[in-house]
């Protein structure tokens, strides 16, 4: 049998159920209802729901089909004329369990008629958002490799040891199955240390144009929540503000693949539920709004990496560590690290919290698509999201409402994130005075530097070359005259007496010049001749083009006739 999709809606007088069975024979259909019971057949097409509210059997019920759409619709009158029926857009819990739901369970436990009345007492008084505290107990030394508990309500465990190809791209702690959790937030709050960027901070800090333009951007719930605050105003129940959220067809059909099913869960365990919503609520809001809506292929890692919930499996105490640890990874881990987005994405989760379950539910379904087109990332899906759709369908609106009061009541400094970002603006806005007062003082300095340069140059040139020519004319003049065996050597050049020469070898600067003894016979060539004499042959090898010789002498004049030779 196919469950078909259907659609429910009401007036003060009628429920009315749309369902859609294309290619069904009109004339082979059966409905039954009674109470909140509700059956439709039409080969080969099954459904059965249960109702939020009683319906009756009066011949008032109308019904209908169209052909060209292949939709039933069926008006079925209320038993108590302008009841309002709450949760018709909650598909998943509309949908009967697979089996009967007064089947005795499993197990039983003793004393269990105390416990239920109990349990049904603690529905309708107020929740307290504390969690209990019990005395430290030494772990027993019988208790050899226990296995750690994970995922919604701490429901599961052993899932990464068949995972493990999967399972450093989709959660950030190493072996979640034998992790307790306080070494969890060590290892979490040391990468987090590790991971924090002064440089990156203070860039968005000090460049915010871009955070600026996504902190204007309005996300799908600011025009809900207006509309709720704007019928608040005319005092309307809140619980018939559900009907200000409309579901899509393809989250429709979301809702309609989920398996209907009950979690049993402590008061612990309830309470861990809904403060990893929180979590999780926080991380989607930010993606949500850095993206403007429109999600890309890093949209999973977004979402996941802001949670420590999904990527560390944390468990949390209070609603001020989950803050806490939201606003740290915020400045950790994604593009955009402004604290203005901490706190925007802050009110945005109470918002949705505050528009009730069904704004819950649409931004959950948001998660589960993002997660369920990611190959790594759709484990998480069965880790918590699609226990998350399914339960939050049934969870009490005037807990979701307290949840959202004790959020609000919450305050967020940058103090509190221990990543010592007061002091690192400090001193950056320090620093920029302090350029910001150097650069007014002295204006002009600094563009007279760069133009400064080449009078030096030319300076220190026009002082080189008179000390060359001051060195020429020491020299004895009568005695300028070369050989061609001595030119005919490109490395060691003329070598007149008393000459002054600059040879340029291999990209280097040297002055050339011969002594002359007391008895006037030439003296010893200065050092570096000799060593240019014992790199000859390899010069020679390197070629002409490498080296070069150039001897500048005094410029012949009319009074010393002097002369000068260039010889390459």
């Amino acid at each position: 049998m196919l469950t078909p999709a259907f659609d429910l809606s009401q007036d003060p007088d009628f429920l009315t159920i749309a369902i859609r069975v294309p290619y069904a024979r009109v004339s082979e259909f059966d409905v039954y209802f009674e109470g909140v019971d509700f059956k439709f057949y039409a080969k080969p097409y099954f459904l059965r729901l249960t109702l939020p509210g009683r319906v009756v059997e009066n011949g008032i019920e109308q019904g209908s089909y169209d052909t060209d759409k292949g939709i039933f619709t069926i008006r079925l009158p209320k038993e108590t004329p302008g009841q309002h029926f709450e949760g018709l857009n909650m598909l998943t819990a509309l949908l009967a369990p697979r089996k009967s739901r007064t089947a005795k369970p499993l197990v039983e436990e003793i004393g269990a008629s105390e416990v239920s009345e109990g349990a049904v007492e603690d529905e309708d008084e107020e929740f307290d958002w504390e969690i209990e505290q019990s005395p430290y107990e030494e772990a027993s030394e019988s208790a050899l490799n226990p296995q750690y508990c994970y995922g919604f309500g701490n429901l599961r465990s052993g899932v990464f040891q068949r995972l493990q190809d999967e399972l450093s791209d989709v959660i950030d702690i190493k072996d979640p199955d034998f992790t307790p959790a306080a070494e969890r937030r060590q290892k979490r709050l040391a990468a987090e240390l590790a991971k924090f960027d002064p440089d990156h901070y203070l860039a968005d800090f000090f460049e915010d144009e871009a955070v600026e333009q996504v902190l204007k951007y309005n996300p799908w719930w600011t025009d809900i929540y207006s509309e709720m605050m704007a019928s608040l105003g005319k005092s309307q129940e809140q619980e018939n503000h559900a009907a200000l959220v409309s579901f899509s067809e393809e989250e429709k059909y979301q809702l309609r693949k989920f398996v209907n099913k009950s979690y049993l869960l402590d008061k612990r365990a309830h309470h861990q539920v809904y403060y990893s919503l929180i979590d999780i609520l926080l991380a989607y809001c930010y993606e949500t709004r850095v993206t403007e809506g429109e999600k890309n292929v890093e949209s999973a890692w977004n979402i996941r990496k802001l949670s420590p919930t999904l990527c560390w499996f944390e468990t949390w105490t209070n609603v001020h560590e989950i803050l806490v640890s939201f606003g740290r990874r915020v400045l950790c881990y994604p593009l955009y690290r402004h604290f203005k987005l901490v706190m925007k994405a802050y009110r945005d989760t109470i918002m949705i919290l505050q528009l009730g379950k069904s704004a819950v539910l649409k931004s959950l379904l948001d998660v589960h698509r993002i997660f369920q087109e990611n190959d790594p990332a759709y484990i998480l899906n069965d880790l918590y999201i699609s226990d998350y759709c399914v339960w939050i369908q049934k969870a009490k609106s005037k807990k979701l409402a307290a949840l959202a009061e004790a959020l609000k009541e919450e305050s967020l400094t940058k103090a509190q994130l221990g990543l010592d970002l007061e002091e690192l603006e400090a001193a950056a806005l320090l620093v920029q005075e302090e350029e910001t007062a150097l650069k007014a003082t002295h204006p002009m300095s600094r563009q007279q530097t760069p133009s400064s340069s080449p009078e030096a140059s030319d300076s220190e040139e026009s002082e080189s070359t008179t000390s060359s020519e001051i060195e020429g004319s020491d020299s004895d003049q009568g005695e300028l005259t070369g050989s061609e065996s001595e030119t005919a050597d490109p490395l060691r050049g003329p070598s007149p007496e008393g000459s002054s020469a600059l040879l340029i070898v291999a990209g280097g600067v040297c002055r050339n010049s011969a002594t002359e003894t007391s008895d006037g016979s030439p003296g010893k060539p200065p050092a570096s001749s000799q060593a240019l004499r014992g790199c000859r042959p390899l010069i020679e090898e390197l070629g002409e083009h490498l080296n070069s010789t150039v001897q500048v002498s005094e410029p012949e004049d009319s009074a010393a006739g002097s002369h000068s030779t260039v010889q390459g």
